[in-house]
């Protein structure tokens, strides 16, 4: 009788509409959560795939940067085209995909058919992503149910990257590398199902010829980029290669703003980077994402290199960061409808430059109750904080018509943000731990360390593992443990300059912010109300 009594209460309090949409936002996250984890689950297996597959580390990159690439140069198209045909049916063709790749990657039998599985789960995911935001805004047009849905949205994509080491550990230990993408395959049928039953359907009203020209430069701009970024640690960032994969990006940019500007149904109104409620939270959140995956990027080389910990042992260490995300995100976007959007990004942004040098201070010995989990904590939260009220305030600069082309900016700014953040602060790191170590490790003799070995232990700490396990005689016991130190303690100065450059890019940014990003808080009760009354540029 009491629960039949409170159950009722509940429905009281909740009305049927309103339950159907939070069931709705719960389908969606679920189809976010599976775009966001299949991406760090894989990167915890590229270890096994390497060892079974035979693959060098040139390969084991594409694995990652195959989707990567795909899934950056194709969201402002798939964005785009969800708004004219249906966000919901993109997005069951972009999970049903994601299904149908990720079984053709667990069935793979080497490292080519790996590769080309990931670049189809990365053309289906960008189906996916920004469905999920865009359905979001459709569902919760009033603002503060639409800025606690977002929160949710954020919190989710958060906690999704910092559980992704614990989950891949966790199938690393008990199953083989095939599991990680088999894991996707009953997600995503749930997904679809959950989808299918609570989403309604939603496009834009009014759409006018298809942009073919400007899915085009918009897929190839975006992409080029995006494969500059990636191969420009390699290249060096200044080689000729490098400048010039720059300079043809910034041209097809530069044609297709100005193609988009021509045509009356553009894929991208960029008349909305004139408004600063748009324009400047994408650049507080490519630089947020900048940090934050330089951060975890760092991170890794620190638990698995310097600790020596597994992939289990890496993700459950990490776990406070994404508690902090999925604190901070929900509770910033709220806070944000009182103090304004300003206010709460620039305290996030503030957060992330404390928690960066914090972690840049960290020593080989440094407890990790102390300075290593303060820092996981404060980066957490401050991405969080930043996350949310940004992301509420692109959302609500744009018509509810162009949501899916509004979502993959917001996408797009956090994809090329993060891959920016792995290059820079991963190179800078990699190029001083290399200066440091390099000639003594190709000192080491072919007999104890093989040359693909010692090619590893010259790119990454986290190859002090194979250091350690080297079969050496007891008279080398000492210079190999005075080598493995060495390792570690330039892995550390790699990353104390590392943490450097981001407290930098974040000081700037908080400061860019401050000036440009109105102080006032914006009040409204929908997206498309707000665009009606065409804010001006300083608005």
């Amino acid at each position: 009788m009491a629960v039949s009594t409170a159950s009722l209460r509940l429905e009281r309090r909740i009305p049927v509409a309103m339950r159907l949409r939070i069931l709705a936002l719960i389908a969606i996250c679920l189809a976010e959560l599976l775009v966001v984890l299949d991406n760090t689950v894989v990167n915890v297996a590229l270890p096994s795939i390497a060892v079974q597959l035979q693959a060098r580390m040139s390969g084991l990159q594409w694995i990652v940067d195959a989707f990567t690439l795909a899934f950056a140069g194709l969201l402002l198209a798939l964005g785009h085209l969800g708004d004219r045909f249906g966000r919901r049916r993109v997005m069951v063709i972009g999970l049903a995909g994601v299904a149908v790749m990720s079984g053709a990657g667990a069935l793979s039998t080497n490292l080519g058919q790996v590769i080309a599985a990931r670049a189809g789960m990365g053309v289906f995911a960008a189906a996916v992503f920004p469905a999920t935001l865009a359905l979001i805004i459709n569902l919760f047009p009033e603002a503060r149910a639409r800025a606690a849905a977002i929160a949710l949205w954020t919190s989710m994509a958060g906690v999704a990257v910092a559980i992704g080491p614990i989950t891949g550990g966790y199938l690393l230990q008990y199953f083989s590398w095939h599991s990680v993408f088999w894991i996707n395959v009953p997600i995503a049928i749930i997904a679809i199902a959950a989808v299918l039953t609570f989403v309604p359907e939603s496009r834009a009203e009014h759409t006018g010829r298809l942009d073919i020209v400007g899915i085009v430069l918009s897929l190839i701009a975006v992409a080029t980029l995006v494969w500059t970024i990636i191969e420009a640690p390699k290249q060096g960032w200044l080689s000729g290669r490098s400048v010039a994969g720059y300079a043809i990006s910034v041209a097809l940019l530069v044609i297709y703003v100005a193609w988009e500007l021509r045509v009356s149904s553009p894929v991208l109104d960029v008349r909305l980077f004139r408004i600063r409620r748009f324009s400047v939270p994408a650049a507080a959140i490519t630089v947020s994402y900048f940090c934050a995956f330089g951060f975890l990027f760092l991170i890794t080389q620190y638990f698995q290199g310097v600790k020596e910990y597994s992939a289990l042992q890496f993700g459950i260490h990490s776990l406070p960061f994404a508690a902090a995300v999925g604190f901070g995100a929900p509770i910033a976007t709220l806070v944000a409808q009182r103090i304004g959007t300003t206010a709460t990004v620039i305290t996030g942004l503030l957060m992330l430059a404390t928690g960066m040098y914090i972690a840049g201070q960290v020593k080989v010995d440094t407890p990790y109750l102390g300075p290593v989990v303060i820092a996981m904590v404060l980066m957490g939260v401050g991405f969080g904080v930043v996350q949310g009220p940004s992301t509420e305030s692109i959302m609500g600069s744009v018509p509810l018509e162009e949501a899916g082309a509004g979502s993959a900016v917001n996408d797009t700014t956090r994809e090329v943000g993060g891959t920016l953040g792995v290059a820079v602060l991963g190179s800078i790191m990699g190029s001083i731990y290399t200066n440091r170590v390099g000639s003594r490790i190709d000192a080491i003799p072919n007999g104890i360390m093989n040359p693909d070995q010692k090619s590893l232990a010259r790119d990454t700490p986290i190859s002090v593992i194979e250091v350690v396990k080297a079969p050496v005689s007891s008279f080398l016991a000492k210079p190999k443990a005075e080598l493995v130190h060495a390792m570690k303690v330039a892995a550390l100065e790699g990353a104390q300059s590392a943490s450097y450059v981001a407290v930098g890019v974040l000081l700037v940014c908080t400061l860019a912010v401050a000036l440009l990003l109105p102080w006032k808080p914006q009040h409204g009760n929908s997206v498309l109300l707000a665009w009606r009354e065409k804010p001006t540029p300083s608005e």
